[in-house]
């Protein structure tokens, strides 16, 4: 006979129980402004100047927005659960985030792919705009279809007893500890679905940039060196954000990992340094930023 559901509610455990709320509340807080206003000021930006025609840029500009919107999914929670008395969720809210993180993750996943394409081919026939929409709109497909996948598969799964989740967040391997039957199958499941496809992503982008990084010894001293920047600060955020969705979806669910400290790196800290990761070392960008933001100081002052 089938285990029926009758949890109505989970109760998040949190990142480090009980300990030192105050400082974390004003940690994550602060985080979570940096996120909003780095990501905000290079959408902003990217879309109030020429560098929007430009298809690194196009993208970039979309990679702000996922990472604004991502962090929008779980920052939030987790900064109001470190405040409140008791940290529950209704199962529907814990579904409905499930499909959102993924989702957005998924996006954002396959925007780092398509920036890695556009560096690969821009020498030789640079992506239009008409390309670039359709890559976006396969970004968002592909990552509907991921999470979409994911919440099917928790929505057939058996909670009929604890309902504590060891982590700050709704998520499919937290949720697994919690099922009353075995888990299995399952778990082999959820790693194709995200811990392979996550891993073999990560192995032909960096394939991809060891590629460009080869290439690069035929062109001038000032194109390696723009090439080389660029190529830089996007290796560093696809290493940032992969290696611990590697770390967190690799290993099966029952195994006793720290999953919820390694995964502050993709859904805070990833979003918190890309934008000074992009911005620091791009002088268009700086150029750009200059005058959009001397356009809006001086509408300010009419």
């Amino acid at each position: 006979m089938e285990t029926q559901n009758n949890v109505t509610e989970f109760v998040f455990i949190g990142l480090w129980g009980n300990k030192k709320i105050e400082l974390l509340f004003f940690l994550f807080l602060l985080c979570y402004l940096a996120v909003l206003m780095g990501n905000f000021i290079i959408f902003l930006t990217i879309t109030c100047s020429h560098l929007m025609q430009q298809p690194m840029y196009y993208f970039l500009c979309h990679l702000s927005f996922m990472d604004f919107s991502y962090t929008s999914t779980v920052i939030p929670r987790l900064i109001t659960d470190l405040a409140a008395a008791r940290r529950n969720i209704s199962y529907n809210n814990c579904m409905t985030q499930i499909f959102t993180a993924h989702l957005l993750a998924g996006v954002e996943i396959f925007i780092l792919v398509f920036m890695a394409f556009d560096h690969y081919i821009a020498i030789i026939k640079p992506l239009n705009r008409q390309s670039c929409d359709m890559l976006m709109v396969l970004s968002w497909a592909v990552g509907f279809w991921h999470s979409i996948a994911l919440l099917l598969m928790v929505l057939k799964l058996p909670f009929c007893g604890p309902n504590q989740i060891d982590h700050y967040l709704c998520d499919v391997k937290p949720l697994l500890k919690l099922v009353c039957k075995d888990i299995h199958v399952v778990s082999i499941l959820v790693i194709a679905n995200s811990g392979m496809v996550v891993v073999v992503i990560f192995l032909v982008l960096v394939a991809s940039y060891i590629v460009i990084l080869y290439n690069l010894r035929i062109h001038s001293s000032a194109g390696r060196k723009k090439s080389l920047s660029t190529c830089s600060s996007h290796i560093t955020v696809v290493v940032l954000f992969f290696v611990p969705c590697i770390y967190t979806y690799i290993l099966p669910a029952g195994s006793k990992n720290k999953d919820k400290d390694i995964s502050v790196f993709y859904t805070v800290i990833a979003p918190m340094l890309n934008p000074l990761i992009y911005t620091l070392r791009n002088m268009e960008m700086k150029i750009a930023m200059r005058k959009v933001w001397a356009k809006v100081a001086h509408s300010g002052l009419k």
